[in-house]
């Protein structure tokens, strides 16, 4: 999840993702290139998988609504896109993410494992959209938020309050639709709270929590889209 151009952000109360067959001429076309470029992650990182997800197209803000075309494709194709640099700017890469913000103000991050295709990078719990994620007929990014936070985190439906609305940051290569989550307890204790559901995964994706207070606590592991939307909500 890199990103390139300055940040822009919508604020939106509509999400309207559909998606459609369409083939990736670049997954198509550099099909040789790309599994040469799988295999040489997968021997460093084993537990790497070629599941199937989902990229955008087609994006357009018009009012207070987000639309997007959304097609299938392979992690291999995805992951050979980002690293070499987003060669096909077209397509983008759309995902939701929960920003848990504690009763204190802080915000909760996580820090990714090892073992993932974004060691060390820090962010909100989040994920590229995958079969999974699909309702009739559209990528539903309300059941993703939901699915990645309890996942990652531990946090069920129930314990933290959602703003309706959506903050789109937009990057280029990057779509990262943020929804503001609110829990009624210090950040401290969450973090312990995520910290010990954590420990009871034999292999949790985050390796580390970490609490966001003000701008001074905004890192370099942070993705520009992440450090754009703390920057905003500090600034309010």
């Amino acid at each position: 999840m890199s990103d390139t151009k300055q940040p822009v952000i919508h604020r939106v109360s509509a999400l309207d993702l559909v998606v459609e067959a369409w083939t990736w001429p670049f997954a198509e076309t550099r099909r040789a290139e790309i599994a040469a470029h799988f295999a040489d992650k997968q021997r460093e990182k084993p537990a790497m998988w070629n599941g199937r997800v989902l990229l955008g197209r087609n994006l357009v803000f018009a009012g207070d609504r987000l639309s997007a075309s959304y097609f299938e494709t392979d992690f291999a194709s995805f992951l050979a896109w980002r690293d070499w640099g987003f060669p096909d700017a077209s397509v983008f890469n759309g995902f939701g993410m929960g920003a848990l913000r504690c009763a204190d103000g802080a915000f909760v991050l996580g820090e990714m494992g090892q073992h993932t295709s974004n060691a060390g990078r820090i962010y909100f719990p989040s994920g590229t959209p995958d079969l999974d994620d699909v309702r009739d007929g559209t990528v539903d990014i309300s059941g993703s938020v939901v699915r990645e936070l309890e996942e990652e985190t531990g946090l069920a439906p129930g314990e933290y309050e959602s703003e309706p609305h959506w903050h789109c940051v937009y990057t280029g290569p990057a779509l990262a639709m943020i929804r503001l989550l609110t829990v009624n307890v210090p950040g401290d204790a969450v973090r312990k709270r995520i910290e010990r559901s954590l420990a009871t995964q034999d292999q949790p994706e985050l390796s580390a929590i970490h609490l966001v207070r003000s701008a001074r606590d905004l890192t370099s592991a942070m993705p520009r889209f992440v450090t754009a939307f703390l920057e905003a909500q500090f600034a309010a």
